[in-house]
């Protein structure tokens, strides 16, 4: 969650859920992908007033638990109509770049399109099935068979069978998607 981007995307995203005050929406941005990309209060806080400023995202004071109030955001109806618009049409990064993608991913139920959906859905498809590989020998992707290297090949193993597994679950959602309801 490092770049604005897939951040102002999650906060936006799990505010179109519920209102929820900063600590539990950190909490959550957390849980999602804190464990590879920490979400740091100088970031988060930051950029929920970016969202604010830009009319996407408003504060108001609730009682707290205790005697103490709490700021508690709600996603505006132009905050809805942005997350839909950018789960609807993602940027490239957050088609290729796993993790922007995963995020994307966690809300794209609330695109109420099917059609909508397995657009997304085939985007990342076609990046997966694109040639590529972690290395390069001569212009050419080195696959794992004639990397010498055990952790090299062993990163282009796991790579393969991860998107293996990923290509399935898109190729299954997607067939799913485009059966009339």
């Amino acid at each position: 969650m490092a770049s604005g981007g897939d951040l102002s995307l999650t906060i936006l995203g799990f505010l179109n859920e519920r209102p929820m005050h900063g600590y539990e929406l950190k909490s959550r941005l957390t849980a999602l992908t804190g464990h590879l990309r920490p979400v740091s209060d100088g970031a988060l806080y930051p950029a929920i007033a970016r969202l604010e400023a830009k009319g996407l995202v408003e504060r108001h004071e609730e009682a707290g638990a205790a005697a103490a109030r709490r700021q508690v955001l709600t996603i505006t109806d132009a905050g809805r109509e942005e997350l839909l618009r950018r789960l609807r049409e993602p940027a490239d990064l957050d088609i290729s770049d796993q993790t922007r993608f995963f995020a994307l991913l966690t809300f794209l139920s609330a695109l109420p399109d099917p059609a909508d959906q397995a657009r997304v859905l085939s985007r990342r498809l076609a990046f997966l099935e694109a040639p590529a590989s972690f290395f390069y020998e001569g212009g050419q992707p080195v696959r794992a068979r004639d990397e010498p290297d055990p952790y090299r090949r062993g990163m282009l193993l796991i790579a393969r069978a991860s998107s293996q597994a990923e290509k399935e679950w898109l190729r299954r959602r997607i067939a799913e998607l485009n059966v009339p309801q």
